[in-house]
Protein backbone atom coordinates (compact mmCIF):
# COMPACT_ATOMS: atom_id res chain seq x y z
CA UNK A 1 0.00 0.00 0.00
CA UNK A 2 1.25 3.61 -0.57
CA UNK A 3 2.24 5.03 2.51
CA UNK A 4 0.82 8.31 1.44
CA UNK A 5 -2.43 7.40 1.10
CA UNK A 6 -2.02 4.97 4.12
CA UNK A 7 -0.79 8.43 5.98
CA UNK A 8 -3.91 10.54 4.47
CA UNK A 9 -6.53 7.26 5.58
CA UNK A 10 -5.28 8.01 9.04
CA UNK A 11 -5.58 11.22 9.34
CA UNK A 12 -8.96 11.16 7.71
CA UNK A 13 -9.89 8.81 10.52
CA UNK A 14 -8.32 10.85 13.12
CA UNK A 15 -10.47 13.85 11.90
CA UNK A 16 -13.41 11.79 12.31
CA UNK A 17 -12.70 10.98 15.64
CA UNK A 18 -12.58 14.87 16.54
CA UNK A 19 -15.61 15.68 14.89
CA UNK A 20 -17.39 12.27 16.58
CA UNK A 21 -16.26 12.97 20.53
CA UNK A 22 -16.85 16.90 20.16
CA UNK A 23 -12.78 17.66 19.92
CA UNK A 24 -13.19 21.53 19.44
CA UNK A 25 -14.09 22.09 23.10
CA UNK A 26 -10.20 20.78 23.85
CA UNK A 27 -8.88 23.15 21.74
CA UNK A 28 -8.04 27.13 22.65
CA UNK A 29 -8.20 28.58 25.78
CA UNK A 30 -10.17 25.60 27.26
CA UNK A 31 -7.28 23.07 26.52
CA UNK A 32 -7.42 19.83 28.65
CA UNK A 33 -4.90 19.20 30.68
CA UNK A 34 -2.47 16.63 29.06
CA UNK A 35 -2.94 14.39 31.97
CA UNK A 36 -6.18 14.27 31.33
CA UNK A 37 -6.02 13.46 27.44
CA UNK A 38 -3.46 10.78 28.60
CA UNK A 39 -6.27 9.39 30.92
CA UNK A 40 -8.63 10.20 28.34
CA UNK A 41 -6.83 7.79 26.27
CA UNK A 42 -6.35 5.11 28.18
CA UNK A 43 -10.16 4.66 28.99
CA UNK A 44 -11.34 4.86 25.55
CA UNK A 45 -12.65 1.78 23.25
CA UNK A 46 -13.37 2.78 19.70
CA UNK A 47 -10.65 3.39 17.48
CA UNK A 48 -11.48 6.91 15.83
CA UNK A 49 -11.74 8.61 19.26
CA UNK A 50 -8.44 6.77 20.15
CA UNK A 51 -6.91 8.04 17.13
CA UNK A 52 -7.95 11.48 17.94
CA UNK A 53 -6.99 11.12 21.48
CA UNK A 54 -3.44 10.03 20.83
CA UNK A 55 -2.90 13.55 18.19
CA UNK A 56 -4.10 15.16 20.74
CA UNK A 57 -1.79 14.30 23.49
CA UNK A 58 1.33 14.66 20.91
CA UNK A 59 0.50 17.95 19.43
CA UNK A 60 0.08 19.44 23.47
CA UNK A 61 3.18 17.56 23.75
CA UNK A 62 5.33 19.54 20.95
CA UNK A 63 4.00 22.58 22.38
CA UNK A 64 5.63 21.72 25.27
CA UNK A 65 8.50 23.77 26.51
CA UNK A 66 11.81 22.18 27.97
CA UNK A 67 10.95 22.26 31.94
CA UNK A 68 6.99 21.27 30.13
CA UNK A 69 8.54 18.05 28.87
CA UNK A 70 10.45 17.21 31.99
CA UNK A 71 6.90 17.38 33.97
CA UNK A 72 5.32 15.27 31.31
CA UNK A 73 8.02 12.44 31.79
CA UNK A 74 8.02 12.41 35.61
CA UNK A 75 3.83 12.44 35.04
CA UNK A 76 4.64 9.12 33.19
CA UNK A 77 6.84 8.02 35.56
CA UNK A 78 4.85 8.86 38.26
CA UNK A 79 1.22 8.40 37.78
CA UNK A 80 1.66 5.79 34.92
CA UNK A 81 3.27 2.79 36.27
CA UNK A 82 1.50 -0.55 37.38
CA UNK A 83 -1.79 -0.10 38.88
CA UNK A 84 -1.12 -1.10 42.75
CA UNK A 85 -4.60 -2.66 43.44
CA UNK A 86 -4.51 -4.61 40.55
CA UNK A 87 -0.69 -6.18 40.82
CA UNK A 88 -1.50 -6.90 44.31
CA UNK A 89 -4.61 -8.97 43.27
CA UNK A 90 -2.89 -10.52 40.77
CA UNK A 91 0.24 -11.36 43.25
CA UNK A 92 -2.37 -13.01 45.83
CA UNK A 93 -3.68 -15.30 43.14
CA UNK A 94 -0.58 -16.27 42.26
CA UNK A 95 0.24 -17.11 45.61
CA UNK A 96 -2.72 -19.11 46.10
CA UNK A 97 -2.57 -20.86 43.00
CA UNK A 98 0.24 -20.27 40.55
CA UNK A 99 -0.96 -21.86 37.50
CA UNK A 100 -0.41 -20.48 34.33
CA UNK A 101 -3.66 -18.58 34.51
CA UNK A 102 -2.39 -16.83 37.16
CA UNK A 103 1.44 -16.05 36.11
CA UNK A 104 -0.41 -14.62 32.71
CA UNK A 105 -2.66 -12.49 35.09
CA UNK A 106 0.31 -11.29 37.00
CA UNK A 107 2.73 -10.38 33.74
CA UNK A 108 0.03 -8.21 32.60
CA UNK A 109 -0.83 -6.53 35.58
CA UNK A 110 3.00 -5.34 36.49
CA UNK A 111 3.26 -3.94 33.05
CA UNK A 112 3.72 -0.48 33.83
CA UNK A 113 0.17 1.71 32.47
CA UNK A 114 3.13 3.97 30.01
CA UNK A 115 3.70 1.09 28.11
CA UNK A 116 0.16 0.75 26.40
CA UNK A 117 -0.24 4.54 26.65
CA UNK A 118 2.85 4.61 24.36
CA UNK A 119 1.28 1.94 22.42
CA UNK A 120 -1.99 3.84 21.59
CA UNK A 121 0.11 6.90 21.12
CA UNK A 122 1.44 5.22 18.06
CA UNK A 123 -1.86 5.25 16.41
CA UNK A 124 -1.71 8.48 15.92
CA UNK A 125 -1.00 9.22 12.03
CA UNK A 126 2.69 10.39 12.87
CA UNK A 127 2.60 8.87 16.39
CA UNK A 128 5.76 6.53 15.41
CA UNK A 129 7.72 9.80 14.37
CA UNK A 130 7.08 12.14 17.36
CA UNK A 131 7.95 9.38 19.61
CA UNK A 132 11.41 8.65 19.00
CA UNK A 133 11.28 12.48 19.14
CA UNK A 134 10.12 12.14 22.54
CA UNK A 135 12.55 9.47 23.55
CA UNK A 136 15.09 11.92 22.33
CA UNK A 137 14.13 14.54 24.67
CA UNK A 138 13.70 12.09 27.75
CA UNK A 139 17.24 11.69 27.23
CA UNK A 140 18.11 14.86 28.16
CA UNK A 141 15.38 14.81 30.85
CA UNK A 142 17.26 11.82 32.55
CA UNK A 143 20.40 14.15 33.64
CA UNK A 144 18.42 16.24 35.39
CA UNK A 145 16.13 13.01 36.76
CA UNK A 146 18.19 9.57 37.08
CA UNK A 147 15.08 8.06 38.36
CA UNK A 148 12.87 8.71 34.65
CA UNK A 149 15.21 5.51 33.56
CA UNK A 150 12.33 3.27 34.24
CA UNK A 151 10.52 5.50 31.56
CA UNK A 152 12.85 4.81 29.33
CA UNK A 153 13.09 1.15 29.73
CA UNK A 154 9.65 1.01 28.27
CA UNK A 155 10.65 3.28 25.23
CA UNK A 156 13.39 0.69 24.39
CA UNK A 157 10.91 -2.48 25.17
CA UNK A 158 8.39 -1.10 22.73
CA UNK A 159 11.04 0.32 20.01
CA UNK A 160 12.85 -3.08 20.48
CA UNK A 161 9.32 -4.55 18.83
CA UNK A 162 8.24 -1.82 16.40
CA UNK A 163 11.51 -1.39 14.93
CA UNK A 164 12.65 -5.49 14.92
CA UNK A 165 14.26 -6.69 11.88
CA UNK A 166 11.11 -8.18 9.90
CA UNK A 167 9.45 -4.44 9.52
CA UNK A 168 12.69 -2.74 8.45
CA UNK A 169 13.33 -2.36 4.56
CA UNK A 170 16.49 -1.54 3.06
CA UNK A 171 17.17 0.69 0.49
CA UNK A 172 19.98 1.57 -2.02
CA UNK A 173 21.11 5.17 -1.51
CA UNK A 174 22.62 6.54 -5.17
CA UNK A 175 22.44 10.29 -7.09
CA UNK A 176 19.26 9.30 -8.26
CA UNK A 177 17.64 9.08 -4.50
CA UNK A 178 15.15 12.11 -3.66
CA UNK A 179 16.64 14.88 -2.34
CA UNK A 180 15.43 15.73 0.96
CA UNK A 181 16.59 11.76 1.97
CA UNK A 182 20.26 13.02 0.43
CA UNK A 183 20.43 16.22 2.48
CA UNK A 184 19.84 13.50 5.77
CA UNK A 185 22.72 11.14 4.35
CA UNK A 186 24.81 14.35 4.39
CA UNK A 187 23.92 15.68 7.94
CA UNK A 188 23.63 12.32 9.61
CA UNK A 189 27.06 10.94 8.77
CA UNK A 190 28.78 10.00 12.10
CA UNK A 191 32.24 9.15 10.78
CA UNK A 192 33.32 10.93 7.81
CA UNK A 193 32.06 14.73 7.62
CA UNK A 194 30.74 14.88 3.98
CA UNK A 195 31.84 18.18 2.76
CA UNK A 196 28.82 18.89 1.03
CA UNK A 197 27.02 17.89 -2.80
CA UNK A 198 30.24 16.91 -4.43
CA UNK A 199 31.62 15.32 -1.77
CA UNK A 200 28.17 13.23 -1.93
CA UNK A 201 28.19 12.91 -5.42
CA UNK A 202 31.67 10.98 -5.12
CA UNK A 203 30.22 8.64 -2.37
CA UNK A 204 27.60 7.33 -4.34
CA UNK A 205 27.67 7.82 -8.09
CA UNK A 206 30.95 6.09 -9.30
CA UNK A 207 30.73 2.22 -9.97
CA UNK A 208 32.98 0.94 -7.07
CA UNK A 209 30.67 3.07 -4.71
CA UNK A 210 27.46 1.70 -2.67
CA UNK A 211 25.23 2.98 -0.12
CA UNK A 212 22.53 1.29 1.99
CA UNK A 213 19.92 2.23 4.43
CA UNK A 214 17.54 0.73 6.58
CA UNK A 215 13.68 2.44 6.68
CA UNK A 216 11.08 1.64 8.96
CA UNK A 217 7.88 1.78 6.82
CA UNK A 218 6.13 4.22 9.26
CA UNK A 219 9.53 7.18 9.14
CA UNK A 220 9.08 6.69 4.91
CA UNK A 221 11.78 9.22 4.40
CA UNK A 222 13.75 9.22 7.34
CA UNK A 223 17.01 6.11 7.50
CA UNK A 224 17.49 5.00 10.56
CA UNK A 225 20.98 3.57 10.26
CA UNK A 226 23.39 3.71 6.67
CA UNK A 227 26.64 2.12 5.63
CA UNK A 228 28.76 3.41 3.11
CA UNK A 229 31.04 0.61 0.92
CA UNK A 230 34.14 1.21 -1.04
CA UNK A 231 34.56 -1.37 -3.92
CA UNK A 232 38.58 -2.44 -4.17
CA UNK A 233 41.14 -5.11 -5.22
CA UNK A 234 42.58 -5.12 -1.59
CA UNK A 235 42.10 -3.60 1.92
CA UNK A 236 42.79 -0.30 2.20
CA UNK A 237 44.66 1.09 5.55
CA UNK A 238 44.27 4.50 5.60
CA UNK A 239 40.79 6.77 4.88
CA UNK A 240 42.58 8.86 2.73
CA UNK A 241 42.87 6.52 -0.38
CA UNK A 242 39.03 5.45 -0.04
CA UNK A 243 38.06 9.28 -0.32
CA UNK A 244 40.63 10.90 -2.41
CA UNK A 245 38.65 13.05 -4.69
CA UNK A 246 41.34 12.14 -7.30
CA UNK A 247 40.92 8.54 -8.11
CA UNK A 248 40.34 6.01 -11.19
CA UNK A 249 37.51 4.43 -11.05
CA UNK A 250 37.31 0.66 -10.58
CA UNK A 251 34.87 -0.88 -12.44
CA UNK A 252 32.56 -3.15 -10.16
CA UNK A 253 33.06 -6.34 -11.49
CA UNK A 254 36.62 -6.51 -10.71
CA UNK A 255 36.25 -5.83 -7.20
CA UNK A 256 37.34 -8.08 -4.89
CA UNK A 257 36.96 -6.83 -2.00
CA UNK A 258 33.86 -4.46 0.03
CA UNK A 259 34.91 -1.91 2.74
CA UNK A 260 32.91 -0.75 5.05
CA UNK A 261 34.36 2.39 5.79
CA UNK A 262 31.22 4.35 7.65
CA UNK A 263 28.18 2.99 9.32
CA UNK A 264 26.12 5.97 11.20
CA UNK A 265 23.01 5.69 12.94
CA UNK A 266 20.76 8.50 12.22
CA UNK A 267 18.03 8.46 14.57
CA UNK A 268 19.36 9.66 18.28
CA UNK A 269 15.52 8.45 19.66
CA UNK A 270 16.28 4.87 18.62
CA UNK A 271 19.72 4.75 20.58
CA UNK A 272 20.18 1.57 22.19
CA UNK A 273 18.12 -0.03 19.47
CA UNK A 274 20.78 -2.48 17.22
CA UNK A 275 20.25 -2.34 13.43
CA UNK A 276 23.77 -2.62 12.66
CA UNK A 277 24.68 -6.42 13.06
CA UNK A 278 21.19 -6.97 10.37
CA UNK A 279 22.65 -3.99 7.92
CA UNK A 280 26.29 -5.44 7.47
CA UNK A 281 25.41 -8.81 6.93
CA UNK A 282 22.29 -8.24 4.66
CA UNK A 283 24.47 -5.65 2.78
CA UNK A 284 27.60 -8.40 2.26
CA UNK A 285 25.03 -10.49 1.10
CA UNK A 286 23.55 -8.34 -1.31
CA UNK A 287 26.61 -7.27 -2.63
CA UNK A 288 27.56 -11.28 -2.73
CA UNK A 289 24.75 -11.62 -4.91
CA UNK A 290 25.25 -8.69 -7.63
CA UNK A 291 29.44 -9.21 -7.76
CA UNK A 292 29.88 -13.11 -6.82
CA UNK A 293 33.53 -11.85 -7.37
CA UNK A 294 33.56 -10.33 -3.89
CA UNK A 295 35.65 -12.84 -1.57
CA UNK A 296 36.57 -10.16 1.17
CA UNK A 297 34.78 -8.41 3.13
CA UNK A 298 36.14 -5.62 5.83
CA UNK A 299 35.49 -2.32 7.27
CA UNK A 300 38.16 0.29 7.96
CA UNK A 301 36.73 1.66 11.16
CA UNK A 302 37.54 4.61 13.79
CA UNK A 303 38.65 3.75 17.00
CA UNK A 304 37.40 6.46 19.26
CA UNK A 305 38.36 5.46 22.76
CA UNK A 306 42.31 4.91 21.71
CA UNK A 307 43.51 7.91 22.82
CA UNK A 308 41.55 8.50 26.30
CA UNK A 309 43.14 5.14 27.27
CA UNK A 310 46.15 5.88 26.17
CA UNK A 311 46.64 8.97 27.79
CA UNK A 312 45.89 6.73 31.12
CA UNK A 313 48.75 4.72 30.46
CA UNK A 314 51.19 7.15 29.91
CA UNK A 315 50.61 8.42 33.22
CA UNK A 316 51.09 4.86 35.03
CA UNK A 317 55.57 4.36 35.33
CA UNK A 318 54.44 0.19 36.04
CA UNK A 319 51.97 -0.09 32.61
CA UNK A 320 53.30 -2.28 29.76
CA UNK A 321 57.01 -1.70 30.67
CA UNK A 322 57.19 1.29 29.18
CA UNK A 323 60.47 3.64 29.12
CA UNK A 324 60.05 7.02 30.53
CA UNK A 325 60.96 7.88 26.94
CA UNK A 326 58.50 5.93 25.43
CA UNK A 327 55.89 7.38 28.03
CA UNK A 328 56.72 10.69 27.21
CA UNK A 329 55.89 10.00 23.24
CA UNK A 330 52.34 8.83 24.23
CA UNK A 331 51.76 11.43 26.35
CA UNK A 332 53.13 13.94 23.08
CA UNK A 333 50.10 15.71 21.40
CA UNK A 334 48.79 14.42 18.75
CA UNK A 335 49.10 17.48 16.32
CA UNK A 336 52.87 17.53 16.64
CA UNK A 337 53.61 14.23 15.52
CA UNK A 338 53.37 15.30 11.69
CA UNK A 339 56.45 17.37 11.75
CA UNK A 340 58.38 14.69 13.38
CA UNK A 341 61.86 13.50 11.64
CA UNK A 342 61.61 9.94 10.10
CA UNK A 343 63.26 8.22 12.29
CA UNK A 344 61.43 9.29 15.62
CA UNK A 345 58.26 8.89 13.69
CA UNK A 346 59.11 5.45 12.68
CA UNK A 347 59.59 4.69 16.60
CA UNK A 348 56.22 6.68 17.61
CA UNK A 349 54.23 4.19 14.93
CA UNK A 350 55.63 0.70 16.27
CA UNK A 351 55.10 2.08 19.32
CA UNK A 352 51.14 2.65 18.96
CA UNK A 353 50.99 0.01 16.60
CA UNK A 354 51.93 -2.33 20.00
CA UNK A 355 49.63 -0.18 22.40
CA UNK A 356 46.77 -0.25 19.63
CA UNK A 357 46.63 -3.85 19.79
CA UNK A 358 47.10 -4.26 23.89
CA UNK A 359 44.22 -1.91 24.03
CA UNK A 360 42.07 -3.66 21.81
CA UNK A 361 42.97 -7.11 22.63
CA UNK A 362 43.08 -7.01 26.14
CA UNK A 363 42.20 -3.74 27.77
CA UNK A 364 38.80 -4.37 29.45
CA UNK A 365 36.17 -1.98 31.18
CA UNK A 366 34.90 -2.33 34.83
CA UNK A 367 32.42 -4.80 33.74
CA UNK A 368 34.57 -6.76 32.32
CA UNK A 369 34.33 -5.98 28.52
CA UNK A 370 36.15 -4.55 26.08
CA UNK A 371 36.45 -1.32 26.23
CA UNK A 372 36.09 0.29 22.64
CA UNK A 373 32.51 0.74 21.26
CA UNK A 374 33.57 0.23 17.64
CA UNK A 375 35.28 -2.94 18.72
CA UNK A 376 32.46 -4.40 20.86
CA UNK A 377 30.15 -4.21 17.55
CA UNK A 378 32.12 -5.22 15.28
CA UNK A 379 33.32 -8.25 17.68
CA UNK A 380 29.66 -9.21 18.85
CA UNK A 381 28.73 -9.35 15.23
CA UNK A 382 31.13 -11.83 14.43
CA UNK A 383 33.80 -10.07 12.73
CA UNK A 384 37.58 -10.74 13.13
CA UNK A 385 40.16 -8.43 14.29
CA UNK A 386 42.38 -8.34 11.01
CA UNK A 387 45.06 -5.40 10.61
CA UNK A 388 45.85 -2.25 12.69
CA UNK A 389 46.63 1.04 10.60
CA UNK A 390 48.51 3.39 12.07
CA UNK A 391 47.89 6.49 10.23
CA UNK A 392 44.80 5.50 8.85
CA UNK A 393 42.88 8.81 9.72
CA UNK A 394 45.21 12.09 9.81
CA UNK A 395 42.48 14.23 10.19
CA UNK A 396 41.87 16.21 13.32
CA UNK A 397 38.81 14.21 15.06
CA UNK A 398 41.26 11.16 13.91
CA UNK A 399 44.27 12.20 15.43
CA UNK A 400 42.28 13.46 19.17
CA UNK A 401 40.27 10.38 19.35
CA UNK A 402 42.86 7.55 18.27
CA UNK A 403 46.05 9.79 17.65
CA UNK A 404 45.32 8.15 13.56
CA UNK A 405 44.96 4.57 14.34
CA UNK A 406 42.22 3.10 12.28
CA UNK A 407 41.82 -0.99 12.06
CA UNK A 408 40.05 -3.10 10.11
CA UNK A 409 37.42 -5.68 11.27
CA UNK A 410 36.90 -8.72 8.79
CA UNK A 411 33.37 -11.08 8.31
CA UNK A 412 34.40 -14.17 6.88
CA UNK A 413 30.88 -15.28 5.96
CA UNK A 414 32.02 -18.21 7.07
CA UNK A 415 32.78 -18.03 10.91
CA UNK A 416 30.57 -14.90 11.55
CA UNK A 417 28.93 -17.33 13.87
CA UNK A 418 32.13 -19.30 15.21
CA UNK A 419 33.22 -15.84 16.18
CA UNK A 420 29.99 -14.09 17.64
CA UNK A 421 29.53 -17.14 20.15
CA UNK A 422 33.45 -16.76 21.37
CA UNK A 423 33.40 -13.02 22.00
CA UNK A 424 29.27 -13.08 23.35
CA UNK A 425 30.14 -16.11 25.88
CA UNK A 426 33.66 -16.12 26.57
CA UNK A 427 34.70 -12.23 26.09
CA UNK A 428 37.60 -13.66 23.01
CA UNK A 429 38.25 -11.30 20.95
CA UNK A 430 39.29 -13.14 17.51
CA UNK A 431 42.25 -11.70 15.39
CA UNK A 432 44.60 -12.14 12.62
CA UNK A 433 48.07 -13.37 14.11
CA UNK A 434 49.67 -10.08 12.70
CA UNK A 435 47.91 -8.10 15.24
CA UNK A 436 48.80 -10.99 17.84
CA UNK A 437 52.03 -10.30 17.31
CA UNK A 438 52.40 -6.50 17.89
CA UNK A 439 51.45 -7.26 21.64
CA UNK A 440 54.03 -6.30 24.26
CA UNK A 441 54.32 -7.69 27.52
CA UNK A 442 51.85 -6.70 30.13
CA UNK A 443 52.86 -5.72 33.69
CA UNK A 444 54.90 -8.03 35.58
Amino acid sequence: MDMAFLGELLTNVADRGRALIGFERFLGKGARPIDRLCEDLLSGKGEASGMAFAQAVLDAWQRLDKPGRLAFFNLLAERFGPDAERLDKAIETYRKKPDAAAVSALHLASEPRRQELLRRLNLAPDGTHVLVQMREALFEAMEAEPALKAVDADFRHLFGSWFNRGFLVLRRIDWRTPANVLEKIIRYEAVHEIQGWDDLRRRLEPADRRCFAFFHPQLVDEPLIFVEVALTTEIPRTIGEVLQPEREVLPAQEATTAVFYSISNCQEGLRGISFGNFLIKQVAEDLKRELPGLDTFVTLSPVPGFARWLSGIAADPGAFHLTNEERAELGRPAGETISLDDATKARRDKLLGQMAAQYLLRARGSSGRVIDPVARFHLGNGARLERVNVGGNLSARGLRESHGVMVNYRYDLDDIETNHEAFATRDTVVASSSVRKLLRPANP
